[in-house]
C-alpha cells in the first residue's frame, strides 16, 4: 500500500473499531460489562471508570455484579448508573450492586436495531469524509506537480477500494449485532 495511504487507512479503521466499540455497549439482553465502560464515578476528586474502583462480574446470563474495593464507593456507583441511559435499576444489599437485565420487549429490541443503524450510518459517513479529505490532498499533490494525473488516479482508486472495504465491513457489523438483538 502507497505510504500517502496509510493515514487514511488508519483513520477508517479508528472509525470502524469505533463503531465496533459502540456495539459492544448495546445490551442485547444478555448481561455485558461492557455497557458500564463510558460511566465513570467520582473517585477522591476524579472521574474514574468502574471497573477501576470494583470487582465487575456476570454471575448469570442476565445478571451484572459490582463489588467496589470501598464500601463508600457503593453510593457513587449507583449514583451513576442511575443517571446513565441505561435504564437499568441497581440493586445493593449493602457490599454489592447487583444490575438484572430485563427481557427485551420486542419494541425495544426493534428500537435497539435502529439505534444500531443509525450508528452505522455515522461511521459511513465518517468513512466517506475520510475518503473526501484523502481526495483533496491527492489533488493539491497534482497541483504542486509532485506526482502525475495517473499517479493520482490510482491513489483515488485505492482510497475508493479502501472506502468500500471498510463501508462492506460496517454493513456485516450492523447485519450481525441486529440479529444478536433480535435473537430472543
Amino acid at each position: 500500500m502507497d505510504e500517502r495511504l496509510n493515514q487514511y487507512s488508519t483513520k477508517m479503521e479508528k472509525s470502524f473499531d469505533s463503531l465496533l466499540g459502540e456495539f459492544t455497549a448495546i445490551r442485547a439482553g444478555r448481561a455485558n460489562p461492557h455497557i458500564l465502560d463510558k460511566l465513570r464515578v467520582d473517585y477522591y476528586g476524579s472521574p474514574t471508570a468502574i471497573q477501576q474502583v470494583a470487582n465487575v462480574n456476570v454471575p448469570e446470563a442476565r445478571m451484572i455484579q459490582i463489588q467496589p474495593w470501598e464500601s463508600s464507593m457503593l453510593k457513587e456507583i449507583e449514583k451513576s448508573i442511575l443517571t446513565s441511559d441505561l435504564g437499568l435499576n441497581p440493586t445493593n444489599d449493602g457490599k454489592t450492586i447487583r444490575l438484572v437485565f430485563p427481557e427485551l420487549t420486542e419494541d425495544r429490541r426493534k428500537q435497539l436495531v435502529k439505534d444500531v443503524k443509525k450508528k452505522g450510518e455515522a461511521a459511513k459517513v465518517a468513512i466517506r469524509n475520510i475518503r473526501r479529505d484523502a481526495n483533496d490532498a491527492f489533488k493539491k499533490l497534482g497541483k504542486s506537480n509532485d506526482i502525475s494525473e495517473d499517479e493520482i488516479k490510482q491513489l483515488e482508486d485505492d482510497t475508493q477500494k479502501l472506502t468500500d472495504k471498510y463501508i462492506t465491513d460496517i454493513d456485516k457489523a450492523v447485519e450481525s449485532k441486529s440479529k444478536e438483538i433480535l435473537t430472543v
